[in-house]
């Protein structure tokens, strides 16, 4: 997607909540592409477990590099997911998979709740409409809506468990203007600075 501008527009303690009214944002993109592009960092083998149910074929690694401790060289994960045992995965833990397409017949609800404790991301790309009287364009390359889970950054590498941040990402230079009235769109504000997507 590139470096869009993302502006936080909604936090939550309710999950359900940030979800509808981040549908409700796609709806209002004039393109929408049909993928649904998902992460999360799972820290518990039930959290792996529930997620591997709706994403099996994500590529699982860990989360963070992993050396060995006598050559220091990097540690691979090359445990199948699918069918490594418990005590298996709990020694590989945290792991992670970014930016896997939400297979078809999986909705955005389910990965939702298939989540954690860990931070994730849905995002829904497109295109926002042109508003030419507002010097205002849509830009198929960056624009999007983003719900990012147990987390308070655009890029989910920070955990605040259980505030759920909504944010619309708009061209690489920004556009406030978008970002206040897609904000009211919702019954939102434009909730501090601008992040880069």
């Amino acid at each position: 997607m590139g470096n869009s501008v993302a502006y936080p527009v909604l936090r939550t303690a309710d999950p359900a909540e940030a979800y509808e009214k981040a549908r409700h944002l796609r709806g209002l993109l004039a393109t929408r592409y049909a993928q649904v592009y998902v992460g999360a960092e799972l820290r518990t083998v039930e959290d792996l477990r529930r997620m591997v149910r709706l994403i099996p074929d994500a590529f699982y690694d860990h989360a963070g590099m992993r050396e060995d401790p006598a050559t220091g060289e990097p540690l691979d994960f090359d445990a199948d997911v699918r069918t490594a045992t418990d005590a298996e995965l709990a020694a590989e833990l945290p792991l992670d998979f970014v930016h896997t397409e939400l297979p078809d017949g999986v909705d955005g609800e389910d990965f939702v709740r298939a989540v954690g404790s860990g931070p994730a991301s849905l995002q829904w790309e497109g295109c926002w409409p042109d508003e030419p009287e507002l010097g205002s364009y849509g830009s198929p390359k960056y624009d999007a809506v983003q719900l990012v889970l147990n987390s308070d950054a655009c890029d989910w590498d920070r955990q605040v468990t259980g505030v759920h941040t909504l944010y619309v990402h708009v061209t690489k230079w920004g556009d406030p203007g978008r970002a206040e009235r897609l904000a009211a769109a919702i019954g939102g504000a434009v909730l501090g600075e601008p992040e880069r997507g």
